[in-house]
């Protein structure tokens, strides 16, 4: 049997209870890991001067799959975030976040079912900006009000938006083969190109080359605005949607929205030499040591990376007991419970513990 060398990031905050829990139900599939702890966040910039030291990157570059948990972005540091280093750095350039509706979860709809394809390297995340007041951002400036019509005021802040056709062909072709490989029935891009139409025309414009190459998978497009007004309306018409960054981080948002929040909502981040698998909530310090939040999204989390190495039933087996637990609705942590206080609800550990119950139930039943 295959043994998987992956990165574990413990992170912080709530991190550390999540890790472990997704750690015992990865390995209760019978999957075999060798787990490379590496430990980033606030906690080791506190010893290390530093939220994201060298060896946490070296790590992931040898073993190519990482998963993570969340991560407390230090305040007042100049330092971004470590989950936005960790993209560019490893040039992960897919953000893939499933939002998929599981009976029991608390939720305004039903049957959601999609696929938010985040670009994760250029647009206005790609860190080119220019602070009110220095000399570099009023040549900035300067330089842009002799060619623009349009004059920017001085004492403006500048950020730089870059759409590339190298980046857009890329994660345009990831969402079409992400489309074809899971079945999925229709990709959507989602853009301003009424409005920017040398950034996100240009995104738009790639797009349409890029289906052109893919006549099995439908091929819509929708201006952002309207797309978020869709979602709310008409979920059910979309399946795969492929946007820019800062789109694309409002909209998973959204969408995780419909599906009952961010505590149900995994992530993959996706390159060609590796990807990192991390829940996309916050790392909530206040609960820290608590043994009260929600592990799903890190464990289906877990399921996505499963997914990636290619361990299909594994992944089925691990999705299907999260889903049963919160179906039954009786071994769930306290936001799963129709009242917050129902004194029934359980800690983070007992909940991972009854998805390993509901697997090797499972497997006995074979």
């Amino acid at each position: 049997m295959k043994t998987y060398d992956i990165t574990l990031i413990p992170g912080d905050g709530i991190g550390p209870e999540l890790a472990e829990v997704t750690r015992k139900c990865l390995e209760a599939t019978g999957v075999q890991f060798r787990w490379d702890v590496q430990e980033a966040g606030v906690d080791v910039m506190a010893k290390l001067g530093t939220p994201l030291p060298d060896s946490v990157l070296e790590s992931i570059r040898k073993n190519k799959i990482a998963i993570k948990s969340p991560i407390t972005t230090p305040v007042g540091t100049g330092f971004r975030s470590v989950n936005v280093a960790l993209r560019k750095e490893l040039d992960m350039y897919a953000c893939v976040r499933p939002c998929k509706s599981y009976e029991g979860v608390r939720s305004r709809y039903q049957n959601i079912d999609l696929v938010i394809v985040r670009e994760n390297t250029e647009d206005l995340y790609a860190g080119i900006e220019f602070q009110k007041g220095t000399k570099e951002c009023q040549e900035v400036i300067e330089f842009i009000n002799r060619y623009a019509a349009k004059k920017i005021r001085p004492d403006s802040g500048v950020s730089i938006k870059p759409i590339s056709v190298f980046g857009t062909e890329r994660i345009v072709r990831y969402a079409f083969e992400y489309a074809r490989k899971y079945k999925r029935r229709k990709v959507t891009a989602v853009h301003k190109a009424n409005i920017m139409k040398f950034s996100d025309g240009l995104f738009l414009e790639v797009a349409r080359e890029v289906a052109k190459q893919y006549p099995d998978i439908e091929f819509d497009d929708r201006i952002v605005d309207n797309m978020s007004m869709q979602l709310v309306q008409t979920p059910e018409l979309y399946d795969v949607l492929v946007l820019p960054n800062l789109y694309g981080d409002i909209l998973s948002d959204l969408c995780a929205g419909l599906i009952g929040g961010l505590g149900v909502a995994p992530g993959a981040n996706i390159g060609s030499n590796g990807a990192l698998f991390e829940a996309t909530h916050g790392s909530a310090p206040k609960y820290k040591g608590l043994n009260k939040v929600n592990p799903t999204a890190m464990i289906l989390s877990g399921v996505l990376m499963l997914r990636y190495l290619e361990e299909h039933d594994s992944a089925d087996r691990l999705e299907q007991a999260v889903a049963e637990v919160i179906r039954e609705g009786k071994d769930v942590t306290y936001d799963m419970k129709a009242s917050r206080n129902d004194p029934t609800a359980v800690g983070t550990r007992e909940m991972g513990d009854a998805i390993i119950r509901k697997m090797e139930l499972s497997k006995a039943g074979r």
